[in-house]
This record gives C-alpha cells, sequence and structure tokens, in this order.
C-alpha cells in the first residue's frame, strides 16, 4: 500500500498532502517544506515518510559494526558550551581527566588483537602536543601493526587547529593523513553551522564554512566520510534546515559522505545544563525529518550510547538504518553528559538481538558500508573469555 493511501483518511493539509506526494515519487522537499515538517509534522505523519524512504533505500536491513574508540585527551583549548566531557588544560590533574601518550593509544589497539574488530574510531579534545607529527606517527603505527584495521579518526576541527599550528594548508594537511593511514573522517564537531548559533555555543573553534571544506577535500581525494548535527538546545527549526540544505549540497556535489547521525544535546554538567532536553517523542521527529530531507544520504543512524537501547529500537521504525557498533565501553563523551548508556558497551548478539526485536534484518557491516555478515540466520552461543560469540548455524 502506498504511503498516501495511508493517509487517505486522514485531516491533512494540502502542504501535507503535497510532501507526501513529493515523497511517495522519490522528489526532492525544499528548505521551507523541511521547516513546515517541524513545525507541522506529527510523528506518524513523518514516521511514516521516514520508513518509505528508509526502505526505499535499505530495504528492511539495519546496520551494525564492531568497533572501539580510542580518545586521546578531554582536556581541550576550546570552550563549547554544551560540552560535558572535556577539561580545560588548568584542570588536568581532575580525577576525571585524561591525556593518553603514544603508548597508551597503541597499547589500546594491541588489546584487540585476535577479535574481529573492523574500526578504530579516534576523536577527543584539541591539545597542543597532539599535532601534525604526532598523528602521523600513530596512524602509521596503528597501519603496520594492523593494516586491515579501518582508522576513523578526528574531525575539522582537530584537523583545523593541528593544521593552523603546522602552517599548511588543509589540502596538503589532510593529504599527509590520507598517506598516514586514516581511512575515513567521523561526523562530529559539526554541531550547528549556522553562526547565529555556532558562535554561541562553540565560537572558539572552526567555523561551519571551515568543517565543510575539510570534508570536501577530503572526498576529491576518494575518501568517504560522515556527518553530524547537534540538536535540541538553543537553535530554531530553520537553524537544523539550514545544516541539513548545506550538507545536502556539498554532497550533491561530491557524494562522500554516507552517514547522518543527529546528535541529541544532553545537560549534564555543562554550561547549557539550564536548557531542559528534547523528548523521545522529539528525538524521532527529528530523525525522521532527517531522513526525509536527506534524499542523498544514503543512511541514517542512530547514536545508540547517546539515545539509550530502547529509543534506539525505536528509531528504526523512523527511518533511521544504523545503530553504529559494539563500542566495547570505549568512549565517555555521552555517558558525562548524563546519557542513559553508562557503560556503553554491547555485544554483537546484544546488538543482534536489538535490531531483530524489532523486525529488522541485522547487518554486520565494515566502516564503508560493505557486508561483512548477515546475522538473519545465526544463533549465539556464549563465548566469556572473549565477551563475544561463536556461531550456530539455523537449519531452515
Amino acid at each position: 500500500m502506498s504511503t498516501l493511501k495511508i493517509f487517505e483518511q486522514a485531516n491533512l493539509s494540502d502542504d501535507h498532502r503535497r510532501i507526501a506526494q513529493k515523497v511517495e515519487d522519490g522528489q526532492r522537499i525544499t528548505f521551507d517544506e523541511g521547516v513546515f515538517l517541524y513545525e507541522h509534522g506529527d510523528l506518524a505523519f513523518v514516521g511514516a515518510l521516514a520508513n518509505l524512504v528508509r526502505e526505499r533505500k535499505n530495504g528492511n536491513a539495519t546496520y551494525f559494526n564492531r568497533n572501539f574508540h580510542i580518545e586521546p585527551t578531554n582536556l581541550c583549548v576550546y570552550d563549547c558550551k554544551f560540552c560535558s566531557y572535556s577539561r580545560l588544560i588548568k584542570q588536568k590533574s581532575d580525577t576525571d581527566a585524561w591525556m593518553y601518550s603514544m603508548d597508551d593509544m597503541f597499547n589500546i589497539v594491541k588489546q584487540y588483537d585476535g577479535k574481529p574488530v573492523t574500526e578504530v574510531h579516534i576523536v577527543g579534545g584539541v591539545l597542543p602536543q597532539y599535532d601534525v607529527p604526532f598523528y602521523v606517527e600513530l596512524f602509521k603505527k596503528i597501519k603496520a601493526h594492523r593494516p586491515e584495521l579501518h582508522i576513523k579518526a578526528l574531525t575539522p576541527v582537530e584537523y583545523h587547529y593541528i593544521f593552523k599550528k603546522a602552517k599548511i594548508s588543509y589540502a596538503d594537511g589532510m593529504k599527509m593523513m590520507l598517506e598516514a593511514g586514516c581511512d575515513s573522517l567521523p561526523g562530529g564537531g559539526a554541531e550547528i553551522f549556522h553562526p547565529e548559533i555556532r558562535e554561541q555555543i562553540a565560537a572558539d573553534k572552526c567555523t561551519g564554512d571551515q568543517w565543510l571544506e575539510i570534508h570536501e577535500i577530503w572526498h576529491n581525494l576518494g575518501r568517504k566520510s560522515n556527518a553530524t548535527m547537534l540538536y535540541g538546545h538553543i537553535e530554531k527549526w530553520h537553524h537544523r534546515v539550514d545544516h541539513m540544505e548545506r550538507l545536502r549540497q556539498l554532497q550533491d556535489k561530491t557524494g562522500g559522505f554516507q552517514t547522518f547521525i543527529p546528535l541529541k544535546f544532553r545537560n549534564q554538567d555543562n554550561q547549557m545544563s539550564h536548557i531542559a532536553e528534547s523528548t523521545a517523542v522529539e528525538d524521532l521527529r527529528n530523525y525522521a525529518i532527517s531522513r526525509i530531507y536527506l534524499d542523498n544520504f544514503d543512511h541514517v543512524k542512530a547514536y545508540w550510547p547517546m539515545i539509550g537501547r530502547n529509543i534506539a529500537q525505536m528509531s528504526m521504525a523512523f527511518g533511521v538504518d544504523d545503530i553504529d557498533g559494539t563500542i566495547d565501553d570505549t568512549t565517555k563523551i555521552y555517558s558525562m553528559a548524563g546519557s542513559e548508556e553508562q557503560n556503553p558497551s554491547l555485544t554483537t548478539q546484544q546488538l543482534v538481538d536489538m535490531i531483530r526485536k524489532v523486525g529488522r534484518q541485522p547487518i554486520e557491516r565494515d566502516t564503508l558500508y560493505n557486508i561483512v555478515q548477515d546475522f538473519t540466520n545465526v544463533e549465539f552461543a556464549e563465548d566469556k573469555e572473549f565477551r563475544g560469540y561463536f556461531e550456530l548455524p539455523v537449519l531452515n
């Protein structure tokens, strides 16, 4: 049954019906129509349209990967108002501050030797000692040790700082990172691009235009990246649409983005703690409208450590086809901000069960969305020594 048939008995305005028809026909909605959905699109309406787009692009598949994070430090030269994770350099002696050495980071990588992880995600605070030579050496060292491990590393916030410090151009710097072994870029540091908001919440770090420029250079080197949006704080609806519009335009130009990841603002222990967090309904509406608006992005991800497992499951009916990875308790960014997941770690079996329980097809992917394994017909037996699994074939 078509989406329009579902809405036949609904009391919809002409604007609602026009947007539904465009989505049904695979046509792009406009900026004003994106704002309209935020202002007037109820959860059921945007959810149905988003699910149509999701299933048109990815069928019933929901993707995950087996990954771990390295967060070099939570000390930072920047002072983002929304951040619960970072500490100022003068706070380096605080009990919840850390700063890893090169050996510390490499030892984290070695902890996963012999385990079937496919990705290491490297992102953290910005400090002068973590400069271009440091990251070049780190990436080369990881690749020499485990060549097949995909390095997804550093945001434009970090690259902007280290390239400026080294007095090199973005283009030259990104080429150096590529040659050192960086395989793709995460989507962090995007926050909200519009300067009206960015200057209030993250005035001292790279601008929205600079963020986009670094990703464009990376795409032109033939590599992929992700994109995020921090929502649910002081921004208005049109700021969200403006953010997605800029991403959509760059994607039209380069085709280099893989996944869009809406990131929920969490208000614990930061300078914006007086702002109430968005509701679960608004979170799901935001996923749905993102899926509808970003018609040239293949994937929309719900980052389960940020929103919790239950909402991550629900999001699969509202445009989401990716719930990130196993993570193995290697990230503190959202647990320090008050997320439901205080120890963000899931086994492969737990991720697969999350996906199956809402009727979706669990697919393990690598970072570039190559299929590693279809878990639709895989049963598990616990291997307690390796927090993992071995597989038992299902006899049909």
